[in-house]
């Protein structure tokens, strides 16, 4: 039987469990992977301050993200095709988020819906919003979240353009799948994945399928999003979106301080400091190594999230002490999810937990509220 220690033992057994193409499609970065590397490595090399001999008898980890309370500052973030990590993943990983008293966010390329998650969970998510060229699917986007009752909408700036992940193409991952020997392959060589997908129907991008004039299956989906992503999306169709959604908005991808700036005149409830898991600009800087300038110079004003790399509670820590307000984890769920299904998430989100808990305490620091750059050895400029 396997010992679960860490998110590296769940991230292996989804290596085992789930279809090479599927799998690689979460743990890639974009040409290189040089960021996608960068942002686990930078994280790493934060050293943490121990103190001894302080009261930490009544230590807690909750905290608020927007306004909302969490059992710790950490949300599952947007994540496409999670259910194809696992039948009905989107599902799962909402309902385990919600057991343990955290956020999830749908992705707008889940393959489970809005009114899917919806129906299946008894309390609010947040709903991950691409700005696509049809506006007029993109306001009905909006409104189905608003009708799901979502309780903000992060809308995510960095994918004007699509980079090339060369484990994508290497694979042959597409929509519609091309049906070659080595992707016929990749699918028989994970049975236990294969018949717990035979018992689900939601296998399209739920989404969108059915929802667009013209795109009633997956080949019609392909030729629709190939010419959807909008290079035009600029900081005036902001406002267009907030009003027609009326919530608390997020706005991800913020790398620069000059567009946290914009973050703030746009009227944003929170930003989120990433560089999209390293699956867009390779080359940029590692989200940790962007947040303390962006924190320095917009941190009075709004509220900063933080995502990238994060793969246990001394990461988690780290993003906290360094500013940030709450923290995001993707490939670390996704691990779980592929791994253990429901179960699984779970699973990490009690690790983290309890890896930050732990940190805390021999931090000499009681919640997450007391975290600084004065828990840090050496801390970055």
């Amino acid at each position: 039987m396997t010992v679960i220690c860490d998110i590296g033992d769940l991230q292996q057994l989804a290596r085992r469990r789930v279809p090479r193409m599927f799998y690689d499609y979460a743990d890639s970065g974009a040409w290189s992977e040089s960021t996608y590397r960068a942002n686990g490595d930078d994280l790493a090399a934060i050293k943490l301050r121990q103190r001894v001999a302080v009261d930490i008898s009544q230590r807690s980890t909750r905290g608020e993200m927007i306004g909302q309370e969490v059992t710790m500052p950490v949300a599952l973030a947007p994540v496409g095709l999670t259910g194809m990590q696992y039948p009905d993943g989107e599902i799962l990983a909402a309902r385990a988020a919600q057991k343990f008293g955290v956020p999830f966010t749908l992705s707008t390329m889940s393959i489970c819906s809005i009114e899917d998650v919806a129906e299946h969970t008894s309390r609010p998510f947040w709903f991950q919003l691409y700005v696509m060229r049809d506006r007029d699917f993109v306001g009905r986007l909006i409104d189905r979240a608003r009708a799901a009752r979502c309780s903000a909408l992060v809308l995510t700036l960095d994918l004007q353009v699509l980079a090339q992940r060369h484990k994508d193409l290497r694979n042959g991952l597409s929509a519609p799948p091309r049906w070659t020997p080595g992707t016929i392959w990749q699918l028989l060589s994970r049975p236990g994945w294969c018949l717990r997908m035979l018992g689900t129907h939601r296998r399209n991008f739920g989404n969108v399928v059915g929802h667009v004039k013209g795109v009633d299956d997956i080949a019609s989906l392909g030729a629709w999003t190939s010419e959807q992503f909008d290079p035009t999306l600029n900081w005036n169709d902001i406002d267009w979106i907030r009003e027609r959604w009326g919530g608390k908005l997020i706005l991800k991808g913020i790398l620069d301080p000059a567009d946290a700036r914009e973050a703030v005149r746009v009227g944003a409830d929170a930003l989120i400091v990433s560089n999209h898991g390293g699956r867009q600009l390779d080359g940029a800087a590692s989200s940790i190594a962007a947040l303390p300038a962006i924190v320095d110079a917009v941190g009075n004003d709004i509220e900063i999230h933080f995502d990238g790399g994060i793969r246990s509670g001394q990461d988690v820590m780290r993003a906290l002490c360094l500013g940030a307000r709450g923290t995001y984890i993707g490939r670390a769920f996704i691990y779980g999810l592929g791994a253990q299904g429901e179960r699984g998430v779970e699973r990490v989100l009690e690790i983290i937990q309890r890896e930050l808990d732990m940190t805390m305490g021999l931090c000499g620091a009681s919640s997450p509220a007391e975290l600084g750059r004065h828990n840090l050895l050496e801390p970055p400029a």
